[in-house]
């Protein structure tokens, strides 16, 4: 019988993708099957963010409900990853003995020998950071559905003073195009449709293009890394002769060369390395949806200088106005952290005031949190959290606002939305995703329209999703 591989995780997309690729490697190695029921697990990860307050605590609280599957099979294999195991390291085990396993980001792929060690008893701590290696050691994805992540770089260099993201996924690296290019071939070719390039700081993705003999090199490939050979078999390493490298808005131009690659996705971005050559793709590579999230955190000059973000409110503007001139349909999202140390009235008015110039649609926004071993922390922080809570509502409340205003302009027109499955309260009708990320269902028992491509004409616009007809099925492709 095989053995079973439960996986919680916690956080962003990044996440999400590795613990994919956890069950991938397992799969490979173990033949371990994923189950949605924990207590027949035979292996359990959960895979942490620590980007939230109190991130730790959440930690340890699931650990604890874990401990009774634990007393009852003490054959069970804990583990724990992410940027908590990054930040923890052997303390988790210290404070939660259940654990066999504590893993960082980087070292994922070395989860079948820790599985091995953890079976006869031994702990394992590792969260080292080997760069860019688990990449040329994971299987060929397996992916099921129209919709993908594909992670083309990891870490961040930028240190903005309230982020631990540097801390525990380390600095930006970032995989050869060659290497990205496959795993995005290997998915196209099971069906997906749409990818979505993922990175800390996906718009600083500087991935190492080789040309001359060595393209010409043959290759041994496992489907995702690429291991390039000159004419004598000789590996040629990926990071010393690289004669050039690879934008993201290059990358994004290849991807949509690649067969069955009809719209491409991109997260999450820093203001400061959204280039030229990236606003240039908006206009070159009708691929590239019109959809935009570029986190900002605040409008204030002031805040922003002591987030240490590296640019201003204006270079801000700049930058996403000529890419609405290129895009008038562009929606925006981005990312606000509300009630930093030091700030005032009249700089909460100003992220008020920029949410409405660039007209966001959509936000990630949270109450400053302190998180340990950043330079805010140390900040003095005097404003009252009964405040912090009244600005987040209102902005919550305007971001909300405005998302419905464009939803609403949107009834009456007609969309190309990819069917993504059957839609999730409503029998008789199937769902899809408009390139502005909205969800329309629309009425149709005909399941061949799932991973295609059709144009909905939208009727109704409701809270949380659109209401819409297919205009021709026989259209989609």
């Amino acid at each position: 019988m095989a053995k079973k591989l439960f996986i919680k995780t916690h956080g962003c997309q990044m996440n999400e993708y590795d613990s994919s690729r956890m069950a991938d490697m397992l799969g490979e190695s173990h033949e371990m099957e994923l189950t949605e029921n924990e207590s027949e697990a035979d292996v359990i990860l959960l895979n942490t963010c620590s980007i939230r307050e109190k991130a730790q605590e959440r930690v340890f609280h699931q650990l604890g409900r874990w401990k009774h599957l634990k007393e009852k099979n003490p054959d069970l294999i804990i583990g724990v990853g992410g940027c908590v195991a990054s930040q923890e390291g052997k303390a988790i085990m210290h404070r939660a003995p259940v654990v066999d396993m504590v893993f960082g980001p980087q070292t994922l792929h070395r989860l079948p020998d820790m599985v091995n060690k953890s079976a006869n008893h031994e702990k394992v701590v590792d969260i080292s950071f080997p760069e860019i290696e688990k990449f040329d050691h994971l299987p060929a994805p397996k992916v099921e559905g129209a919709s993908a992540f594909v992670s083309i770089m990891e870490g961040c260099s930028k240190y903005c003073s309230f982020c631990v993201v540097p801390y525990t996924r380390g600095e930006e690296v970032s995989r050869p195009l060659h290497d990205v290019l496959k795993e995005v071939e290997a998915i196209a070719a099971q069906g997906v449709r749409e990818v979505n390039l993922l990175g800390q700081n996906v718009n600083a993705y500087r991935g190492g293009v080789f040309t001359g003999a060595v393209a010409a090199a043959s290759a041994n490939t496992n489907g995702l890394g690429v291991i390039i050979s000159d004419a004598q078999g000789n590996d040629i390493n990926n990071t010393g002769d690289a004669e050039d490298y690879a934008d993201l808005a290059e990358l994004i131009t290849r991807v949509a060369d690649i067969d069955g690659i009809d719209r491409i996705r991109f997260t999450t971005s820093h203001p400061m390395e959204f280039s030229d050559s990236l606003i240039d793709v908006y206009a070159e590579v009708p691929e590239l949806v019109s959809h935009l999230h570029l986190p900002v955190q605040s409008g204030s000059d002031k805040i922003l200088s002591a987030m240490k973000r590296g640019h201003g409110r204006d270079e801000y503007i700049a930058k996403v106005k000529r890419v609405q001139q290129i895009r008038p349909d562009l929606c925006m999202s981005s990312d606000f952290i509300i009630g930093f140390p030091g700030e005032s009235d009249q700089d909460f008015q100003d992220t008020m005031d920029l949410i409405a110039e660039i007209g966001f649609d959509m936000s990630f926004s949270f109450i400053y949190s302190a998180r340990p071993g950043t330079p805010a922390s140390d900040l003095e922080d005097e404003t009252p959290e009964s405040v912090k809570k009244q600005r987040l509502h209102i902005l919550q409340d305007r971001i909300n606002q405005q998302a419905q205003d464009i939803a609403r302009k949107m009834v009456g027109k007609t969309e190309t939305i990819l069917v993504t499955g059957k839609a999730k309260k409503h029998e008789g009708q199937l769902q899809g995703r408009t390139e502005n990320n909205r969800v329309v269902n629309f009425m149709s028992d005909d399941l061949s329209l799932i991973n295609k491509f059709v144009k909905v004409t939208v009727e109704e616009s409701l809270r949380n999703s659109l209401r819409g007809s297919v205009v021709d099925p026989e259209l989609a492709y």
